[in-house]
């Protein structure tokens, strides 16, 4: 499916469990002039693949908010749900050694569980780097707080707010 229908019938809100990092994120995209039409689905959307049928679009229309150690730093870096992150030019961008963050360290410093990693609302602002394919699309879905909410955003105002650095980080491109 090229465009997911942003009309698709969804619980809204109402879910206790999470409801502050939800509102970190609304207040973010509010705050940047966003509209925060956040969806809290029936089901998980944890995975990209489970967030893509949750909302009815392709898993490349999903972003993943994943998190990097580069040494002392930790760095948010957001790709289409179809995208492996080639880490070794993620490490040649940032010129330190980079890996998977610890989920401990991921919820400290962002307030969100992993599967629930927003790209806005993080207790501590992280460098971003944004994989140039999802400007592709016209909307992308993002994690909204929680492992059952997300957002459908404008890839470039998406790119704005995080003041991310735009570049290509999937495998083998």
């Amino acid at each position: 499916m090229a465009n997911p229908d942003p009309d698709r019938s969804v619980e809204r809100s109402g879910d206790r469990r999470g409801e502050r990092s939800v509102d970190r994120v609304v207040a973010a995209l509010r705050a940047h002039g966003l509209a925060a039409d956040v969806r809290t689905m029936p089901g998980s959307t944890r995975t990209a693949a489970d967030a893509a049928a949750a909302v009815g679009c392709d898993v490349a229309h999903i972003v993943k908010s994943l998190v990097f150690d580069a040494g002392d730093d930790l760095l948010l870096v957001l790709v289409g749900g179809d995208v492996q992150v080639d880490v070794g030019r993620l490490a040649a961008l940032t010129g330190r050694p980079v890996r998977l963050a610890d989920p401990t360290r991921v919820r400290e410093a962002t307030g969100f569980a992993i599967g629930g990693v927003a790209p806005v609302g993080s207790h501590v602002p992280l460098p971003t780097y944004l994989d140039a394919r999802l400007l592709a699309h016209d909307v992308v879905w993002a994690a909204a707080g929680t492992p059952r909410s997300v957002v459908p955003l404008d890839p470039a105002r998406l790119a704005e707010v995080t003041d991310a650095t735009v570049v290509t980080l999937q495998d083998g491109a």
